[in-house]
């Protein structure tokens, strides 16, 4: 395979969301599936106001309708079949079960030089090909939330990855207009490998008062040149998949990587962050 046209991406949250638009935007034909009605429709309304925005900006230059004709939706696996993509991305919660349930169905519906990636943040790439018969053209592909503002994939290679795929993968995410920077297949990767640890260091100095929630964000928006503070970049992550991948990196590499008490007592009382509307701050919708 010389060249990718057509994408399937699996999850209409906000990570599907923006890959579809941004794989839109590029040209490709799209076909986005989430088993969820709602969700579908919610997908399509956001993409839609979000290129509407990016035109009126003037960041993108076609307009919103004619990128809108590139992507369609549908709530069935099998819908995959007919579309006859290239590559496929699975852009789903950071569960295992269910990305590997997903991978399995798909691996017996699509032919098998199709690609399959992962926008996982930090799960084994080895371990999710496993459950599907083509390892050689599987791979991880982590795009950067919000997907269409941010310039970064970090691409991961499996045991079993091709370097042919490998290739493939990052000339479509750099038509994609994006940059990549590639990863060994370790728990959390480059980005979350050394991003998680501040963020929960901050919620364990919250915990411990050591400062107020915006006196750590400014310090640390302030102190070290970031856009923003690691509390408030948690809250737009999500605190319950912040806390599942910090999981994945204690079961990998010990205490070090051990969840503050306060981030797990926030997700068990279901402040997720921006998504449910409150986290860290409180948000109006």
């Amino acid at each position: 395979m010389n060249e990718v046209k057509k994408i399937v991406v699996v999850g209409g949250g906000q990570m599907g969301c923006g890959i579809a638009q941004v794989a839109a935007q590029s040209n490709f034909a799209v076909l986005l599936i989430d088993s969820q009605e709602e969700a579908l429709a919610r997908a399509e309304s956001n993409i839609s106001k979000s290129l509407n925005k990016l035109h009126e900006k003037g960041k993108i230059k076609e307009e919103a309708s004619t990128i809108l004709e590139r992507i369609s939706y549908d709530k069935s696996l099998k819908s995959a079949v007919a579309f006859a993509p290239q590559m496929m991305i699975e852009a789903v919660s950071e569960n295992e079960a269910l990305k590997t349930k997903i991978f399995f169905e798909l691996d017996s519906l699509l032919p098998k030089d199709c690609i399959f990636c992962s926008n996982t943040s930090s799960i084994s790439i080895t371990r999710l090909a496993a459950s599907t018969k083509r390892p050689e053209n599987f791979m991880g592909m982590h795009f950067m939330n919000p997907v269409p503002l941010m310039p970064l994939v970090e691409i991961i290679e499996g045991l079993g990855t091709s370097k042919e795929v490998s290739k493939l993968v990052r000339a479509t995410a750099e038509k994609m207009g994006k940059t990549c920077v590639l990863s060994k297949d370790r728990a959390g990767f480059i980005i979350n490998r050394v991003l998680m640890p501040m963020i929960n260091e901050a919620f364990w100095a919250l915990g411990e008062e050591l400062g107020t929630a915006e006196d750590i964000d400014a310090g640390m928006k302030l102190g070290t040149n970031q856009p923003m503070g690691p509390l408030t970049l948690a809250d737009f992550i999500g605190l319950d998949t912040t806390l599942s991948i910090l999981g994945v990196l204690q079961e990998s590499y010990g205490e070090k990587f051990r969840p503050a008490p306060l981030l797990r007592q926030y997700v068990e009382a279901g402040w997720l962050g921006r998504k449910s509307g409150r986290g860290v701050y409180e948000y109006n919708s």
